[in-house]
């Protein structure tokens, strides 16, 4: 009799099994891609973490918007994955896409819009004015205006 019932909560299992994975299988990865609005040649970040309801990355992001593919150099708790890459400088909406070790494929927007990122080349140029110290440092840690202790009382 418990072979029986042991056999039968196995085949149970199994058909649950069987009815949970496939659905599992087809849901969609999460995963951010951002920020989702970005100037030309600007960097962008995504990660993943597969215990969140991510996945393990099965290769880079990928996407004509990019520069290069986002390769994944962050790691941490959780299986987090993450990684940095730059936009390209052609205005437009990009679509990436992040295929998992497992086969699933999911994809983010992202837009492109053409503004560059502000430069510090953009300052007027001139002669630096120097900047001259005002007074000389004293001996004996003069830093907050006291003088060295005499000993002679």
């Amino acid at each position: 009799m418990l072979k029986k019932v042991m056999i039968g909560a196995f085949v149970l299992e199994a058909a649950q099994l069987a009815v949970i994975a496939p659905a599992t299988a087809t849901t969609d990865p999460s995963w951010y891609l951002g920020p989702s609005e970005l100037g030309s040649g600007e960097q962008i970040y995504a990660e993943t973490k597969a215990a969140a309801g991510g996945c393990f990355p099965g290769g880079p992001v990928t996407s004509p918007g990019l520069a290069a593919p986002i390769q994944w150099t962050v790691g941490g708790n959780f299986g987090t994955h993450g990684g940095f890459g730059n936009v390209v400088k052609t205005p437009g909406e990009y679509v990436a896409t992040l295929t998992c070790s497992d086969g699933r494929k999911s994809t983010r927007m992202f837009t492109v819009t053409g503004v560059p990122p502000k430069s510090t080349a953009a300052r007027a140029k001139g002669p630096q004015v120097a900047v001259k110290p005002v007074g000389t440092p004293r001996p004996g840690g003069d830093a907050f205006g006291l003088r060295p202790m005499a000993w002679d009382w």
